[in-house]
């Protein structure tokens, strides 16, 4: 990968002896944020930036400057933070039907992205496991479209990990098969609203049946959907219930830097019952520099990310997300719409406002080849290969739907125009022809680990 601009500034490859003037500094970074905006401001590049909207981030960027400098664990010196952290907590869990829990005391934590929320969710079940029912040996069953987060929280906390598979046609989970995996060490089950691969709604109601009847708790991945799904269930959209009005749901993980449209670094996680949440609390009682208690594995935060997420919900309010929803939806319709209208492509299950697409007669990576070189930026999936688009607030601008319509078209044809070679995205994102093997395994995880100590290397 490399830095594209070693040309243009100094690589400081030691600790520079002298300071350099601020303006200088500024200048700088404002060249390489304006670089990179380019990269997603046409509307062409598939998530990554959910609001695309400067003067959102301006006004966030003032609201965070304000507690920028805050540690969120003095609460005693900044109680704005318990103000921002409840009432973010308060909103979202409005937005998840918190209403419908009545025989318990729900609760929150907000934690530093999907990741940390999906990390905090599995230490509580954990723990709240151990301390209750006395599981030593822990395990945890969720379907193959499962976030890779689950994976790596099951490495970190040693729970075992149950695999279910999916329905090749729908992409749900087959419930069936992950009762089959529960016994009476497993600490919970999940299901996704939406799933990242392919944008569909596992069926949460019979997962929630499930749950209640092997006495496991039910985790509600909406890291993806969280924010958005809801808003669309008002706009009356067919879009399975998949929150706290289903029983058996005993958490639910919603990014506020996606759809929340909050600065990265945000999420938030709900407890049907604050007792599964306070398992995971962390006190230090007898050490020399005095008691020490955080409520989650973070150790000092900034309050600016609260600040800048607590704005941008109270600023937009209920309306201002579901107009926003609203223009996705529409705009999700009209390039599904674009890819039906070829029959050689499929649509992945019966996506939401982010879907998948595959083609039958060709490798659908030739399409993402030729699309490449028109600027988009479609994220690779494998087995089967597919494209994914999640549509966000920059594709809503005039005039993208077209143009995507009209690239589409062009690269079907030259699907077909080169359908006996092989697609240059295949040997990145591609699944491993015959089939994942150890062996190839093995030479993927070697591939990805250069490209993660390119991205860590010192300069050179």
């Amino acid at each position: 990968m490399g830095f594209p601009y070693a040309d243009r500034f100094t690589i400081n490859r030691t600790f520079p002896s002298s300071g350099r003037p601020r303006a200088e500094i500024l200048d700088e970074l404002r060249y390489m944020a304006d670089q990179e905006d380019r990269a997603w401001e046409s509307g062409r590049c598939s998530g990554t930036m959910y609001c695309g909207d400067h003067d959102h981030y301006r006004f966030m960027n003032d609201a965070f400057g304000l507690f920028a400098h805050v540690n969120t664990l003095q609460r005693d010196i900044c109680p704005s933070a318990t103000k921002f952290e409840a009432e973010i907590l308060a909103m979202v869990l409005d937005l998840l039907h918190g209403e419908a829990i009545t025989d318990t005391t729900p609760g929150g934590l907000t934690t530093s992205g999907g990741t940390g929320s999906i990390l905090h969710a599995l230490l509580a079940y954990r723990d709240h496991a151990r301390a209750t029912r006395g599981i030593d040996r822990p395990n945890f069953v969720m379907p193959e479209t499962g976030h890779p987060a689950f994976t790596k929280a099951c490495h970190l906390f040693g729970i075992e990990r149950r695999v279910a598979p999916i329905d090749p046609l729908t992409t749900l989970v087959d419930v069936d098969a992950l009762t089959d995996l529960i016994d009476g060490q497993t600490i919970a089950i999940m299901g996704s609203a939406c799933n990242y691969p392919y944008g569909t709604v596992d069926d949460i109601p019979a997962l929630g049946e499930v749950a209640q009847s092997k006495d496991v708790g039910l985790h509600v991945d909406g890291c993806l959907g969280g924010f958005i799904l809801p808003f669309g269930q008002e706009l009356g959209y067919d879009i399975p219930t998949f929150d706290f009005r289903v029983p058996g749901v005993t958490s639910i993980s919603v990014d506020t830097h996606k759809y929340g449209y909050a600065f990265k670094g945000s999420s938030t996680l709900l407890f049907r019952d604050k007792a599964v949440r306070n398992a995971q609390y962390f006190y230090v009682a007898d050490w020399t520099g005095g008691k020490y208690m955080s409520p989650g594995i973070d150790g000092s935060r900034s309050g600016g990310l609260l600040a800048a997420t607590w704005a941008a919900m109270v600023q937009l309010g209920r309306d201002g997300y579901r107009d926003y929803a609203a223009q996705i939806f529409a705009t999700a319709e009209a390039m599904k719409a674009a890819v039906v209208a070829h029959p050689e492509l499929r649509l992945m299950g019966s996506p939401t406002f982010c879907f998948s697409f595959t083609a039958d007669d060709f490798d659908i990576y030739h399409v993402a080849d030729f699309m490449k070189q028109r600027g988009w930026r479609f994220n690779g999936q494998q087995y089967p290969n597919a494209i994914h688009m999640a549509v966000t607030r920059p594709q809503t601008q005039d005039g993208v739907v077209e143009a995507f319509a009209a690239d589409l078209a062009e690269a079907v044809q030259y699907g077909h125009a080169h359908a006996d070679e092989t697609p240059f995205s295949a040997a990145i994102y591609g699944g491993v022809p015959g089939g994942f093997t150890p062996e190839a395994g093995a030479m993927i995880s070697e591939f990805m680990e250069a490209l993660l100590d390119e991205q860590s290397a010192l300069p050179r």
